[in-house]
């Protein structure tokens, strides 16, 4: 079944193979290391004629722990030139492919404190120009692979209640399935403690929760306290009206057997992690993202095709209305990161 209602994709990473070592995550070993363009994400969504854009997500280049802001500010300058439509040679992207970014989210050094945090802020729109810089809807530091208790420091609430001053999002990256419940414990206790004390509701940082905080999809009893604590950490992040969730990145915590089945066979493997989100959430706060191209790692070329797949059945079996549909396709995206049209 196709959906027929306007796709964005509110998570993907771009990048030319020039940039590919600039990556924190980068060997040349990897299956990533290679050019992952607009070129290339087209042909991977050439089967869903209806996706009117995406969402740019920064992909982790090198900071030295915060202390380097160069890579970050080159990835910021390689954004700009999609937006612009002013490719370098051999970077896969055209003048045309610019109506594709609707928004991005860079990196930000949330944890160096507020002096940092501002001059780094200043020094973005001073290199993003005009256009580039009205797409900044929020920024993202990964909290996924750094120490317990990194986002828990008063420079980091700080820096997510300027964010929530200055009306930008923040795409919270963590992982139950590597790091244990602590990082769900802390995500909620992070969460709480950025709103403490802003009297506005509509200061309050809005919280883009990536991957529905990477649950482990490789148990099979729904028992399992691992399950057990991620579900309750949904239904605790799920009664706080500015958090929304991205039905995203869920190919990587799947068993390789499982990722190269059908979509059929996935989609009944992990109906119950689906099930709880929408229950939690409400479709009016779940978001579709595909997170190209880590989807394709041991799937292959047809990862996105396949993801939307799996998404299509799960509105299909949850019965969900036009309406609702209307918002994980595209709807609460165009809420939560305050796109235009």
């Amino acid at each position: 079944m196709s959906s027929p209602v306007p796709i964005i994709d509110s998570h993907i990473h771009l990048y030319p193979k020039s940039e590919a070592p600039s990556h924190a995550w980068y060997s040349p070993e990897s299956p990533l290391a290679t050019q992952n363009s607009v070129d290339e994400y087209r042909a991977a969504t050439s089967s869903a004629p209806q996706l009117s854009g995406f969402i740019y997500i920064e992909a982790d280049r090198k900071n030295d722990d915060s202390n380097d802001w160069s890579e970050p500010l080159n990835e910021l300058a390689w954004m700009r030139r999609i937006i612009e439509g002013q490719p370098k040679d051999g970077e896969g992207h055209t003048a045309d492919d610019a109506k594709l970014c609707l928004g991005i989210i860079p990196w930000a050094p949330l944890a160096s404190g507020l002096p940092k945090l501002k001059e780094y802020l200043a020094t973005v729109e001073s290199q993003a120009g005009e256009a580039t810089w009205a797409k900044v809807k929020g920024f993202r530091y990964l909290l996924q692979d750094k120490p317990n208790k990194t986002g828990l420091t008063e420079e980091f609430i700080d820096g997510l209640k300027l964010l929530g001053e200055k009306g930008w999002v923040f795409d919270a990256g963590v992982d139950q399935h590597r790091r244990g419940r602590v990082q769900l414990e802390e995500l909620v206790e992070i969460i709480d403690r950025a709103h403490e004390g802003v009297e506005e509701e509509d200061k309050k940082v809005v919280f883009i929760i990536n991957h529905l905080c990477k649950p482990d999809l490789t148990i099979v009893n729904q028992a399992d306290p691992s399950f057990l604590a991620w579900r309750s950490a949904m239904f605790t992040l799920g009664k706080c009206s500015r958090i929304y969730m991205k039905l995203s990145g869920l190919f990587e915590e799947m068993p390789d057997s499982l990722k190269t089945r059908s979509a059929e066979e996935i989609f009944s493997a992990i109906l119950p992690w689906l099930a709880v989100v929408i229950a939690a959430f409400g479709p009016e706060r779940i978001m579709f993202g595909s997170n190209w191209p880590v989807c394709t790692v041991g799937v292959g070329e047809e990862a996105w095709a396949k993801w939307h797949k799996v998404v299509d059945m799960m509105c299909d079996m949850a019965g969900l209305s036009q309406e609702n549909q209307t918002s994980i396709w595209s709807g609460t995206a165009k809420k939560a990161y305050n796109l235009e049209g």
